[in-house]
C-alpha cells in the first residue's frame, strides 16, 4: 500500500514484494473499496487444519528415522498408528516434503585404489582416441537363457499391448562374447556354451584377425578369464594390441554394457526360443541387423564427474 501511494506502477510493485502483477491489482482494488480491512485474508470454504506445524514436524522427523524393529521403511498407515493422526494427512505431508520411504535407488562407487587413473584412461580413449588407432569395447553377456512360453505370443492390438504368459519352460543357456568399435558402432559377436579364459582367448584372436595390421584399443573389466597366463602370453606377442581394465566395481564404464542392455530390451527378452539354437540364431540376426545401419555411442561425461560420483561415495 505505501508503495502504492508512492505512485509507483503495478509491474515494479509486484517485482519489490515478490507478488505477481494480477496480486498487486488486486490488492489495490480491495483496499480502495474496503481500507485497510480489506488487506485481509478473506473467510475460505474447508475446514481449517487440525495438525499443527510441531505435529508435522515431528513426522516429517519420524519419517526420516528408522521404523519399528522388523521394518525397512515407514507407510502412511504404520506412521498414521504411530502419530495419532489419518493416513491420508501422512500422505499429504510426504507430499508437501517430497518424501518418498516407499521408493529407493541404487548407487555404486568403486574401491579399486586405482580408479582414478583407470577412469582418466577409459573414458580418454572414449573422447580422444588415439589417431590412426580402433578402440573397441569388449565384454561378455553371460548366462543367456533360452526361454521357450507355454502359449503364443497375443500379437499387439488397437487398445491392447502384447500378451505372453507368465509361465516358461528353461532350454538351455548361452553366453555372448561382443566387441563394439566405439568410433562406428559396429559389433563383432560370437555365442559359446561357456565363459571360461580358453573361450575369451579364441575370441579376442577372431577379433584381432579382422582389424589386422591395425592398432587396436581394447576396453575390458577385470574378469579373471581377461588375465589369464595363456591371454598374457598372446598379448606379449602382439604389442598392437592394448588392454585397458575398467576400475573393480565399474563395469558400466564399459560401452558394450549399454549395447547388450539394447540387445536385453530389443531382442531377447520378449523372444520365445524352444532351443538353444535357436536363440543362438536370434542373436546372431540382431546383430547383423544391427551392422546394417550401426548407431555408435556418443560419451559425454568428463573423468573429474565420474570420478566424484564414481569415488567420491566411497571416501
Amino acid at each position: 500500500v505505501l508503495l502504492m501511494a508512492q505512485g509507483l506502477p503495478g509491474v515494479e510493485i509486484a517485482e519489490r514484494v515478490g507478488y505477481t502483477v494480477v496480486q498487486v491489482s488486486r490488492l489495490r482494488r480491495r483496499f480502495a473499496e474496503h481500507g485497510v480491512a480489506g488487506l485481509h485474508d478473506r473467510p475460505r470454504s474447508g475446514r481449517p487444519p487440525t495438525i499443527t506445524a510441531r505435529k508435522r514436524a515431528q513426522i516429517v522427523a519420524l519419517t526420516l528415522k528408522p521404523p519399528a524393529p522388523g521394518l525397512t521403511h515407514w507407510s502412511t498407515r504404520d506412521l498414521a498408528r504411530k502419530t495419532g493422526v489419518s493416513h491420508g494427512t501422512v500422505h499429504h505431508i510426504w507430499r508437501a516434503h517430497a518424501l518418498k520411504p516407499h521408493r529407493v535407488s541404487t548407487f555404486k562407487f568403486t574401491t579399486d585404489p586405482d580408479a582414478e587413473a583407470k577412469i582418466h584412461d577409459v573414458v580418454g580413449l572414449y573422447l580422444h582416441p588415439p589417431t590412426n588407432a580402433v578402440v573397441l569395447s569388449l565384454d561378455e553377456k553371460t548366462q543367456i537363457q533360452a526361454l521357450s512360453r507355454t502359449q503364443p505370443l497375443l500379437p499387439l492390438r488397437p487398445g491392447l499391448p502384447a500378451r505372453q504368459t507368465h509361465d516358461y519352460r528353461r532350454n538351455g543357456l548361452t553366453s555372448l562374447y561382443a566387441a563394439l568399435e566405439v568410433a562406428s558402432g559396429r559389433v563383432l559377436g560370437d555365442c559359446t556354451p561357456r565363459h571360461t579364459g580358453a573361450e575369451f582367448l579364441r575370441f579376442i584372436k577372431g577379433v584381432a584377425r579382422c582389424y589386422r595390421g591395425h592398432e587396436l584399443h581394447v576396453v575390458l573389466d577385470n574378469s579373471s578369464t581377461h588375465s589369464t597366463p595363456a591371454v598374457q602370453a598372446w598379448l606379449d606377442q602382439h604389442p598392437e594390441i592394448q588392454f585397458h581394465f575398467t576400475p573393480k566395481g565399474a563395469s558400466w564404464l564399459n560401452m558394450v554394457e549399454a549395447w547388450f542392455g539394447i540387445l536385453t530390451r530389443k531382442s531377447v527378452r520378449r523372444g520365445s526360443f524352444d532351443t538353444v539354437r535357436a536363440l543362438i540364431r536370434h542373436i546372431e540376426a540382431y546383430i547383423a541387423e544391427w551392422n546394417s545401419h550401426p548407431t555408435p555411442f556418443v560419451w559425454t561425461k568428463d573423468p573429474a564427474a565420474i570420478i566424484k560420483k564414481a569415488v567420491g561415495r566411497g571416501r
